[in-house]
């Protein structure tokens, strides 16, 4: 009798793969193993999510919406923090080990069969996809909710035909793959409308509406733009989140509470609405609406965690994510920042920190535990040249620099609640300190006294 392999071996199978940061423009592979597997795609309907950032926590925005409202969900995010299984979701659950076990092993066969007939074997992007939309399957789920892992139009997540497409704001990244500009990049992250889809477009530069409105023509989808089909009416600042009211398609969703900071989530959440109701035909029930924001949690995202002083985890790693990243910051009562910062090699490391530089008082420069991490000492040259040589730090790795980062705080000749430790760089990074800081709770994290309404 054959047994079933171990997670610790799934994960170690998985790894020897193609990493996902290696690309080959191509669906052949993953259209080959689906086929295999009987299409498991085919049997549900799907959401598909693309953007420059704020992927993850849409995605789980509008998995909880749909939940909330009935429907029986599956949700592909990547990259995962501390786990695998992370990017599986059924029900608003990380997979369980059964059902993950059963999708590698169902999946697993039929791809050493498409590895012998390829120039390359699966990656384990392919894998993991290929393994969600087989456990989605075997779920029974109504509708799944899935993330692409870059651009859009070769991911593997393509081989689904989503009758709802989210376009979250383009930027640039990844432009070793995706192009040059904000333009070329919107053209690969169009790929994933579909003829006949709805198609959710955030706020974008004007070359980029234009890259999806020509490709919602050439589809005849139906394209609903943030400002036009859509808006943020306004937001409110307040204790543990913001307070905002959404006009969407089918209803405006007024003063609901949203548990996650920043303009940019306030913003994501209002993408997440229409999508649910685009996916749902209908308006959404507003109670779900309060229920779902006011709990909503997106681990890595501006993820508080207590302690004195606290930590926030963002998994900022673009500078269009640490644009955001500072602006939420700039919400909180004045602190002084004690930021622990590790990117990777291939990253825009200098635009990072400069738009970091402006709310990060002192920076730890450290590296991550992947290999494609910069150097400390590399990162930290950088560094000087933004923050000035005696605002920055060195150490060699992540819960070193963690401790280094409260030691300065503990020289602060005030109380403990005005400093505060930032995380941020890379989803790595945030997955490193995540596994030695407690569970998020209440943290006494104030945002000012007094919440001004923010014009949406």
């Amino acid at each position: 009798m054959t047994t079933r392999p171990s997670m610790r071996e799934i994960e170690t199978r998985l790894l020897a793969r193609w990493p996902e940061t290696q690309l080959d423009p191509s669906l052949d592979r993953i259209v080959n193993v689906m086929r295999m597997l009987g299409d498991p795609q085919r049997r549900f309907r799907s959401v598909h999510i693309t953007g420059t950032n704020g992927k993850t926590s849409t995605a789980r925005m509008i998995e909880a919406l749909l939940a909330a409202s009935g429907e029986h969900t599956g949700r592909l995010t990547s990259p995962h923090l501390t786990s695998i299984r992370e990017r599986i979701g059924i029900a608003e659950e990380v997979i369980a080990v059964p059902a993950f076990r059963s999708a590698y092993s169902a999946v697993g066969k039929q791809a050493e069969l498409v590895d012998a007939t390829m120039p390359h074997p699966l990656s384990f992007f392919e894998m993991t996809v290929a393994m969600a939309y087989r456990a989605f399957a075997d779920a029974a789920v109504d509708v799944a909710v899935v993330e692409v892992g870059m651009g859009g139009r070769w991911d593997a997540t393509n081989v689904i035909d989503a009758e709802v497409a989210v376009v979250l704001p383009v930027d640039l990244d990844h432009t070793d793959y995706l192009g040059p500009t904000a333009a070329a990049i919107a053209g690969e992250k169009a790929g994933i409308i579909k003829p006949g889809s709805v198609a959710v477009s955030a706020r974008q530069p004007a070359e980029v509406a234009e890259v999806l409105r020509a490709r919602a023509r050439e589809v005849a989808a139906r394209l609903v733009v943030e400002g036009e089909d859509f808006c943020l009416l306004r937001r409110t600042v307040v204790e543990g989140g913001q307070v905002v009211s959404v006009r969407g398609l089918h209803s405006t969703y007024s003063n609901v509470f949203l548990a996650l900071h920043g303009r940019h989530q306030a913003e994501n959440a209002a993408s997440a609405v229409v999508a649910a109701e685009a996916a749902l035909g209908r308006q959404l029930d507003f109670g779900v609406v309060q229920a779902v924001l006011g709990r909503v949690t997106s681990p890595g995202r501006f993820d508080v965690r207590p302690g004195d002083p606290p930590v926030i985890l963002d998994a900022a790693h673009n500078p269009h994510g640490a644009r955001a990243l500072a602006e939420s910051l700039t919400e909180l009562a004045p602190r002084r920042t004690f930021a622990v910062i590790a990117a990777m090699a291939d990253k825009n490391v200098e635009d990072i920190l400069r738009e970091l530089e402006p709310v990060v008082d002192v920076a730890v420069c450290t590296r991550n535990s992947s290999p494609r991490s910069l150097p400390p000492t590399r990162l930290a040259a950088i560094a000087r040249q933004v923050f000035g040589a005696q605002r920055v730090h060195i150490a060699f790795n992540v819960p070193t620099a963690l401790d280094k980062a409260r030691a300065l705080a503990a020289w602060l000749p005030a109380q403990p609640s005005d400093a505060l430790v930032l995380v941020t760089g890379s989803v790595v990074t945030v997955g490193d300190a995540a596994r030695v800081l407690p569970a998020p709770g209440r943290t006494g994290l104030a945002e000012p006294p007094v919440g001004k309404p923010v014009p949406g």
